[in-house]
């Protein structure tokens, strides 16, 4: 009993021994616009504990039989946190509290090693108040004297913890294509007729379900999502359009892009096995609306454009089964804009001037789009609108009313100031391209 017992207490000192091991080694910060998200990472598994203090507002992490062996982060003016800071806990354990600005909602788990990373604990700060009310665009649909401007979607792929493809200088994929997507942005903006909704405005991480969720949020008319990946043989060059497939991918190519795009929810935390169901329903609903046919339409415009920037890998859509893909009702389509694992598109990838172009190619293709298929209760399903001159009627209030410029009604009628002759019919423009 006597070597019984030693030989337990020796098993019991090893295991504790070993649990003690968990080591941190550094802490990351990613701040969104209603959320940041704290990556601690770690040489072992966790298990942790968390809970929250009022007056003023703190967030406690309890980390057990741990120690901290890396550098905190720099805040720089982040929205949620004020400060952090740790100490010891007992004689094993480790605890992190995080000194708030205001009040938030917790939410924790842990990951397994995935590509680069080890083995991490993630917590993400939720604005409370904004997890109350989610924002949604409201359509001003059966309004016919205010019609509404068509929507786009602008998902600029991976960001914060998912750098996406990386090339060989370094460049990383969330980088560029968000370089991307706000050019594209500036762009749709000056549109008349048309407006962008960002789903990423900087470098943080979004799971690929919540970027569908917030383009249906937006009521999107056309959901595009940006991206610049990689493939196994670095002579692989040219851009590439995707629409979603129920029935695998056309290519070896985009069934290994699909498949790297997709892990990105891995690297972030997002356990897809708890979506499945739902991902088939909102399948489901996509396909009987129709909007794989209107998303196969938009990606042949895109080509279009893009054929005039870039060798195109595919001269016709791809399909593949991009879960980013299922927004219900959407229209959605991605662009592999180029590979960065090629050494000189890699290159252009990086010039803001190469940027510019991409981004025009896919506003273009976007244009002519709905020039073709306007959105009824849109300023673009407009056409041919005329004015007849009543008493009492100014150039101004003509262009308010219609949402057009004075200059433009100008231009199009012919006129060299904006003086009125009642009884006179205006001819109202829809839309104008502007190449500037």
């Amino acid at each position: 009993m006597r070597f019984l017992r030693t030989g337990i207490i020796v098993i019991l000192w090893g295991v504790v021994s070993l649990v003690q091991a968990v080591t941190v080694e550094g802490v990351r910060t990613w701040p969104a616009p209603d959320h940041t998200r704290l990556v601690f990472d770690l040489n072992s598994p966790v298990q942790h504990s968390l809970f929250i203090l009022k007056s003023p507002h703190r967030l406690v992490i309890d980390l057990k039989y741990s120690q901290f062996n890396g550098h905190l982060p720099e805040l720089n003016s982040d929205a949620f946190i004020k400060e952090i800071r740790y100490a010891k806990r007992g004689k094993n354990d480790l605890r992190v509290v995080l000194d708030l600005k205001r009040s938030i909602k917790p939410k924790s788990f842990v990951l397994k090693p995935h590509g680069e990373y080890g083995h991490r604990l993630v917590v993400d700060l939720i604005d409370s108040e904004q997890s109350k009310k989610p924002k949604v665009i409201r359509r001003e649909i059966n309004n016919p004297g205010k019609p509404r401007d068509v929507i786009i979607a602008i998902d600029a792929g991976h960001g914060g913890d998912d750098p996406g493809a990386i090339g060989r200088r370094g460049t990383k994929e969330k980088d560029v294509v968000l370089a991307i997507a706000k050019k594209l942005r500036t762009l749709i903006n000056k549109q008349p007729g048309m407006k962008a909704k960002m789903i990423r405005t900087g470098d943080y991480y979004i799971s690929l379900r919540k970027r569908v969720v917030r383009a249906r949020e937006a009521q999107a008319d056309l959901f595009i999502s940006i991206h610049a990946d990689a493939f196994k043989d670095r002579r692989a060059h040219g851009s590439s359009v995707f629409v979603l497939s129920e029935n695998g991918a056309s290519s070896e190519m985009a069934s290994f892009l699909a498949e790297s795009e997709n892990s990105s929810d891995l690297i972030g935390g997002v356990k897809l096995s708890n979506k499945d169901e739902l991902l088939k329903r909102v399948l489901v609903d996509m396909l009987k609306d129709s909007t794989m046919e209107e998303s196969h339409d938009v990606a042949k415009q895109m080509i279009k454009g893009l054929k005039s920037v870039n060798r195109l890998h595919k001269r016709n859509v791809e399909q593949a089964g991009f879960r980013v893909l299922r927004a219900t009702g959407i229209p959605s389509v991605l662009i592999e804009t180029a590979f960065i694992s090629n050494a000189k598109e890699e290159r252009n990838l990086r010039s803001r001037k190469h940027q510019q172009k991409l981004a025009r190619a896919i506003f273009n293709g976007t244009l002519n789009y709905f020039k073709n298929n306007p959105p009824p209760g849109t300023l673009l399903a407009l056409k041919d609108r005329k004015h007849r001159i009543a008493s009492g009627d100014t150039m101004s209030g003509i262009a308010e009313r219609y949402q057009v410029s004075m200059a433009e009604i100008r231009r199009v009628n012919g006129l060299k100031s904006n003086k009125l002759k009642i009884g006179k019919t205006l001819r109202i423009p829809t839309y104008l391209i502007n190449d500037s």
